[in-house]
């Protein structure tokens, strides 16, 4: 008998042994990557539970499958099973050009609240890279996915409302360093302390239940001192408040430095933490990304802002294969509701083909399993990937850079990874 899973009251998720997950097959190369995923979620699960746990799948349209069948992007039924059943995951959705519908994958963010995007990215022996050592990037990204660039709040130059807050900028609050005022669009960048400090208390307990060694708070605050410079403030404040028996901050390691009067270079500090405590520290954008290609090994968890945090995710995906096996997770950790979702976009060339890499969907059922405390099943898989991976039996899009490698389908991709559980 199927069951919901719950939020209970001591904040944790409560799973059965039989839960319901909604899922979106997605468009474009969506049911093919569906397809092969799944079955290896069902054989993995099966392996390492005997049995006695087993998820029934239930599917709900959205995207371009709604559009055709109900004339619906996004169903209410949809999002009404997306809030009961408070985790499900999808593939990659269509957003329909003009005609001011929004984002459907900004939508559910939005609309449920999903506050936390979760990338993790890590190498898998025998990806291709570009990068000489990829064996050394291993970071979660804490991205906040509701504020920012999300608040969506623009004004066209041209139109009454840009004119309207022009006139106001310029007449009530004097600002004077608008160039070119008759041909200025305008953006209003969103930043919140509660925003900040739900994003950032994520972020430090997943480093301290996974034993991990540091936070970095990314930010631009050198530039926008009062949205990115206060997200690192409220991050520090925050570190030092809910977690100073658990945190050492960089601010504390620089005010006491005199007086312990220790011989450690600051950069043992950043990389290896101090007496078992998580290191809260913060570095900005700009030269984070550079010292993400330099010296990725003294970084674990980056807690970041929307914008940044979208640049990086990429960026770090680029260095250990691409988007095509990067995952993600969009989780409120307060409600229990996560989607779950491959990363990369509908590729409308290759629907039908069977062709397409699934290991971006694959990882992100493995980050399904592990948030519902199925770890072993999740483990199985991302060691039968890795192992699959390693046989150089893979997809077109590693094929392609590999010597010698095997190539197979979506769904003999699939196949092997059974295979290989």
């Amino acid at each position: 008998m199927a069951e919901k899973i719950s939020m209970g009251s001591n904040g944790k998720l409560k799973v059965p042994n039989n839960p319901t997950i909604p899922f979106i097959e997605g468009d474009g190369i969506g049911p093919d990557i569906w397809s092969a995923s799944v079955r290896v979620f069902d054989a993995a699960i099966d392996k390492a539970y005997h049995g006695k746990k087993k998820i029934k799948w239930l599917k709900v349209l959205a995207g371009e499958e709604a559009f055709n069948k109900i004339k619906s992007w996004m169903p209410d039924e949809t999002m009404k099973a997306f809030k009961e059943y408070l985790i499900a995951i999808k593939g990659p959705l269509t957003t329909p050009v003009g005609g001011g519908i929004r984002s459907l994958n900004v939508m559910l963010r939005q609309d449920l609240d999903l506050y936390v995007c979760l990338r993790p990215i890590k190498y898998f022996e025998g990806v291709p890279s570009p990068m000489w050592q990829p064996e050394k990037v291993n970071m979660v990204i804490f991205r906040e996915n509701t504020e920012d660039i999300y608040a969506g709040i623009e004004y066209m130059t041209g139109t009454p409302d840009a004119r309207k807050l022009l006139d106001f900028l310029q007449d009530e609050l004097n600002v004077k360093k608008i160039r070119f005022p008759e041909t200025t669009s305008f953006g209003i960048k969103v930043v919140s302390k509660e925003g900040s400090e739900r994003l950032i208390r994520a972020a430090i307990k997943y480093a301290i239940a996974n034993k991990l060694p540091s936070v970095t708070l990314v930010h631009k605050g050198n530039i926008m001192k009062f949205t990115e410079g206060a997200f690192k403030n409220w991050g520090y404040e925050l570190a030092e408040r809910e977690f100073k028996n658990k945190v050492y901050t960089w601010p504390q390691w620089e005010a006491t430095k005199k007086e312990r009067g220790e011989a450690v270079a600051n950069e043992d500090m950043r990389i290896a933490g101090i007496g078992g405590k998580v290191i809260i520290k913060d570095a900005i954008a700009d030269n984070f990304l550079q010292q993400a290609l330099l010296a990725p090994q003294d970084y674990s968890i980056i807690a970041t802002l929307n914008l940044n945090g979208d640049y990086i995710s990429d960026a770090l995906a680029a260095q250990v294969g691409g988007i095509g096996i990067a995952p993600g997770a969009n989780i409120n950790y307060i409600t229990g509701n996560a989607v779950f979702e491959a990363t990369h976009g509908t590729a409308p060339r290759f629907a039908n083909t069977d062709s397409m890499n699934p290991s971006s969907l694959l990882l992100s059922g493995v980050m399904m399993l592990e948030y519902m405390g199925w770890r072993d099943a999740a483990e199985m898989i991302t060691n039968a990937i890795g192992k699959t991976i390693r046989n150089k039996t893979v997809t077109i899009d590693f094929y392609n850079l590999m010597k010698e490698g095997t190539l197979l389908k979506t769904s003999e991709f699939g196949d092997a990874v059974i295979k290989n559980l």
